[in-house]
């Protein structure tokens, strides 16, 4: 059966909202009240299901309505997918999206960084509903989003970035690494051992060597990953040596479950940006959002954020 014949066989939703106000009801008269129409209006739209359908859904009693078997197996549906209906409609359009605001954030950067803060922010604003997921893999045209937070170099066109980070690239591992060998302490160690690449990022480890001096050292064992995340759970469980970002590694170094076994660091050019879309509409707790996450990611820096447009 195609879509169009389907159509086809719907009675119209006033008809069907008729009908399970009644059902409920059990009275034409109080229905038509919470409907704000006449009970004539009520009626003869209940007739016309009954007509549509080629069967009665109520029995006139002489005090009350009753409803028929057909009536009360029909009731049900009616009665969930119009509560479907009226929840997806006010999540999408109504006030159940007005109060959440949709904050799409990059996947490492959330487990990271932003969860551990967030405590504070519902702390400060518990007026505001927040809406999280993750950007990645999701090409920015297929899913809206209030805001978003990205790593780049902080242009994209049609958005106003603000920067976050300012970060330092270093090799962490394990205290305990499973080939049994010592935490490397020189770059020229690290050909024994397994490098965890993380693809996407244009600073990676063949950055970190070319700026360290050392653009000739190759190790024979290497991952490919996706995200940085699982290159940091890879090296946390001592199976190789990941490049991380001084903001998203201070947890885990002062707990002690990775180490930064080397002196060398490279200041990073890349960074993750807070973007808001250059478009008229702007959700009403956005900009508080804003200046708590800027507030945040200023203490860590200990400078002010300076303002990247769009060009």
């Amino acid at each position: 059966m195609t879509a169009k014949n389907v159509k086809k066989k719907l009675p119209p939703l006033n008809w069907l909202r008729a009908f399970e106000a009644s059902a409920r009801h059990l009275n034409f008269t109080q229905a038509a009240a919470e409907l704000n129409m006449t009970q004539a209006a009520i009626s003869q739209q209940i007739k016309g299901l009954e007509n549509q359908l080629g069967m009665a859904l109520f029995k006139r009693l002489p005090r009350g309505l009753e409803l028929t078997e057909a009536g009360q197996g029909f009731m049900p549906v009616v009665q969930e997918s119009i509560e479907r209906l009226a929840v997806a409609t006010d999540e999408l359009f109504g006030q159940g999206r007005n109060r959440l605001l949709n904050v799409r954030v990059n996947l490492v950067f959330f487990t990271t960084w932003l969860a551990p803060r967030l405590g504070r922010f519902r702390a400060l604003h518990p007026e505001v509903g927040l809406r999280i997921s993750s950007n990645i893999w999701v090409d920015e045209r297929e899913k809206e989003a209030d805001m978003e937070i990205r790593y780049g170099t902080g242009v994209w066109r049609g958005f106003t970035a603000s920067r976050l980070t300012w970060d330092e690239l270093i090799p962490v591992c394990s205290p305990q690494l499973d080939n049994g060998l010592p935490p490397p302490r020189t770059p020229e160690e690290l050909e024994n051992h397994t490098l965890l690449h993380v693809i996407g990022y244009k600073e990676g480890w063949g950055h970190w060597l070319n700026k360290t001096g050392h653009p000739e050292i190759d190790s024979p064992q290497s991952f490919q990953l996706d995200t940085l995340i699982t290159a940091l759970e890879m090296a946390s469980l001592g199976q190789g040596i990941a490049l991380g970002r001084t903001s998203l590694v201070a947890r885990k170094l002062a707990s002690g479950e990775l180490i930064a076994p080397m002196a060398e660091s490279v200041p990073t050019e890349e960074a993750f940006y807070l973007v808001n879309p250059d478009t008229s509409y702007h959700h009403p707790h956005a900009e508080v959002f804003r200046q708590w996450l800027l507030s945040e990611a200023e203490q860590e820096a200990g400078s002010d954020l300076p303002q990247v447009g769009d060009t």
